[in-house]
């Protein structure tokens, strides 16, 4: 015992120097049975610079019904690594104290629950027969049951951009009832179906797939280990260079863009910037 130093894992150099502090993911007397035992492999990744033991794969089911553990074991059983998956993974520090990039996708999760929740026949049918009856009484009262699902599901940082999107369709809308086709007496599906061939619609679909495309391209700058230098080092300089790029006001920054993206998609859905070009007869 060391004066002043607290009790935990300590990596220690050849020359009795504490290296850094190991920091556990998992108990330490955790141990599988060897029935349970997969085949071997070998550590991966940074941490097999210095061990290249060979382990025991080990799948630990999750008592509550999610995602399994995946775990190496020495020979005497006891768990050594936990191999956090990079989807959908819950451990964004190694024991070292250095970071680890993870990438969520919750759609996955939520199917792969619904999924072995069929198969196990251990889904909650009394909450999904609630949510049924829910979805009536939303039809019922005129209200779209799947946009309402969708703003429960969501997260508020998600489905707050699919409400600003939805103003201003709202606004566009207002805009073609009482100035565009005034004159004309269009029932609401009319009106609607006007709505729709705008160009702002085109320029919402484009939103949403330079979106999807966008983040699969960060993706692989993250996730490629050629790439992912040049990714590190824009963040580097963006850490260095842009006041709100860390801290308490680095979503100002975000708010940027978004704010001309909405202007812009305002000003296209009301045919004042590209919209469709006229063609006087003659």
């Amino acid at each position: 015992m060391i004066d002043g130093l607290a009790p935990a894992d300590y990596l220690v150099n050849g020359a009795g120097q504490i290296a850094y502090k190991i920091s556990r993911n998992f108990p330490a007397d955790l141990r599988a049975e060897g029935a349970s035992l997969g085949g071997s492999e070998k550590l991966k990744g940074p941490q097999s610079v210095g061990d290249q033991n060979n382990y025991r794969v080990w799948h630990r089911p999750d008592p509550s019904g999610g995602a399994s553990q995946r775990f190496l074991v020495n020979e005497q059983g006891q768990a050594t690594y936990l191999v956090d998956p990079g989807i959908n993974g819950t451990h964004r520090v190694r024991p070292d104290g250095s970071a680890v990039q993870k990438f969520d996708a919750p759609k996955a999760t939520l199917m792969s629950y619904i999924i072995k929740g069929i198969l196990s026949r251990e889904l909650p049918w009394g909450l999904v027969l609630l949510g049924v009856m829910i979805a009536i009484v939303l039809e019922m009262s005129g209200i779209p049951s799947l946009a309402f699902a969708v703003g429960v599901y969501l997260p508020l940082a998600s489905s707050s951009p699919i409400f600003i999107g939805g103003l201003i369709r709202w606004l566009v809308d207002r805009y073609l009832r009482r100035e565009k086709f005034r004159h004309k007496r269009l029932t609401p599906e009319e009106l609607t179906a006007e709505g729709d061939k705008s160009s702002g619609v085109l320029l919402a679909s484009g939103y949403i797939a330079g979106g999807a495309l966008a983040g699969i391209v960060i993706a692989i700058m993250q996730g490629v280990p050629r790439l992912a230098v040049y990714s590190t080092r824009i963040e580097e300089w963006s850490t260095a260079n842009n006041p709100f790029f860390r801290g308490p006001y680095a979503n100002f920054l975000a708010l940027i863009p978004f704010a001309v993206l909405m202007v812009l998609l305002y000003l296209v859905g009301r045919d004042r910037l590209l919209g469709p070009k006229t063609v006087s007869a003659r």
